[in-house]
């Protein structure tokens, strides 16, 4: 369970990303909800997930959703993740040694998901891999009384859960 839960501020932060960019959780949130999602290259649910994850960004794309990935690894580490798992959002990279953000979230396993609203409001806290959460996220961004973008294809077998 993240030591951060539904109902709290979520902490703000700038961080790089893997391009060199600066990224910040205040500049993103001015523009909607933001999916904060952390991970670790060598977690094997992290592999597993954040393709579902790109899914999500890729289904919100003209929204106002950001996705940001939050590595817990180095740059080159990140990268070579990035490409191997299809990851097209920005990835930002959390110092490696004191980890401030993924300490400051009270992250102790990966994947995390957060949710977070444009007031910075956590509005969904999830810990490893959960596909109603996927879909829970899916469901509130959806707007305008259209249906929630399909994150899972039709007949295609994804676990209900796994352990980060």
């Amino acid at each position: 369970m993240p030591a951060l839960q539904v109902g709290r501020k979520a902490p703000g932060f700038t961080l790089p990303t893997t391009d060199g960019e600066e990224l910040s959780l205040q500049e993103a949130l001015a523009r909607g909800p933001v999916v904060l999602a952390f991970m670790k290259i060598s977690c094997p649910v992290c592999q597993y997930a954040f393709p579902f994850f790109e899914r999500l960004y890729q289904a919100n794309r003209n929204g106002r959703l950001t996705v940001f990935g939050i590595s817990q690894n180095d740059e080159d580490g990140t990268e070579q993740f990035m490409r191997t798992f299809g990851v097209t959002f920005p990835v930002l990279l959390d110092d490696p040694e004191t980890y401030p953000v993924s300490n400051a979230y009270g992250i102790t396993n990966v994947p995390t998901m957060f949710l977070i609203a444009p007031d910075g409001t956590i509005e969904l806290a999830s810990v490893g891999w959960n596909k109603k959460d996927v879909e829970a996220v899916s469901r509130r961004l959806a707007h305008d009384g259209m249906p929630p973008a399909s994150v899972f294809h039709p007949g295609e077998h994804v676990v209900d859960s796994k352990a980060g």
